[in-house]
């Protein structure tokens, strides 16, 4: 997988190229991933707009949409899928709060300070797994992605790493890639999100603020994307069976996914 060259939307990677067993890899063009699409500019960036997108998944909260709205490149449709939903309504979570959390040292210290933002991030990525909010936006995720008729699909949350690159693993482990490859791919958006959240880390830590906190909220770890893989397994003994049973995915759409991306 690599990244792609965007001048208006962060983060923005395409799972085409990412290598698999036998010599595969998955096809390029038809399923990229990126952070939010609040300042896409087509005519700026003809990079985003040669890529013809016809569908666009937002992962994010309400909240989230509301502040910074898509931009939707002309004729594609958006479907939106909460992955937090259900965690939201029962306790605030990290992924979706980044901003809030990094306004003000001492809050940040007292809410995440001694390991919990690690332990907070561990939480939601089992939710991931086992939300039921989570589990219809992976569903509808997977199930886009294997229609051809859906033409090039991008998924996005807020930054483009922690629900968007559960949705990456999952897709590229139903491809078969092998679990060096998994990681590999989900710990490479971290330049990235380094990059975009810069400004908000310094000024955290201008003030005062620990860089640790701020690290375990902007960046990606692989003890983060283990809490996940860990739940698949204790839930569900393999990626198939989540796939499965938690999300409800028919074998024949497993069968066309495949078909569709693996070349």
């Amino acid at each position: 997988m690599t990244a792609t060259p965007s001048t208006t939307v962060a983060n923005l990677r395409d799972l085409g190229g990412t290598p698999l067993p036998g010599g595969r890899t998955v096809r390029p063009g038809l399923v990229l991933r990126s952070g939010q699409l609040d300042r896409l500019d087509l005519d700026a960036d003809p990079v985003v707009a040669g890529l013809g997108l016809r569908t666009v998944i937002d992962f994010r909260a309400a909240a989230e949409r509301a502040d910074h709205p898509d931009r939707i490149p002309a004729g594609a449709r958006v479907l939106v899928g909460d992955v937090l939903a259900d965690k939201l309504n029962s306790a605030q979570v990290p992924a979706a709060q980044l901003k809030d959390l990094l306004s003000d040292p001492a809050v940040a210290e007292k809410h995440l300070g001694g390991g919990r933002a690690q332990a907070l991030f561990a939480d939601t990525y089992r939710s991931f797994v086992n939300s039921g909010s989570a589990q219809a936006a992976y569903r509808m995720l997977l199930t886009e992605a294997a229609d051809a008729g859906s033409g090039p699909l991008l998924f996005h949350c807020t930054a483009g790493k922690d629900r968007t690159g559960w949705g990456a693993t999952v897709i590229l482990a139903l491809l078969g890639a092998d679990d060096e490859t998994l990681m590999a791919e989900y710990l490479s958006v971290n330049p990235a999100v380094k990059h975009a959240f810069a400004p908000m880390i310094e000024g955290f830590t201008a003030a005062g603020g620990n860089p640790d906190i701020a690290l375990a909220l902007i960046g990606v770890f692989p003890s983060y994307l283990r809490a996940a893989l860990d739940e698949v397994e204790t839930r569900y003994g393999s990626m198939e069976k989540y796939v499965s049973e938690g999300l409800g995915v028919a074998d024949e759409t497993v069968e066309a996914l495949r078909a569709r991306l693996v070349v």
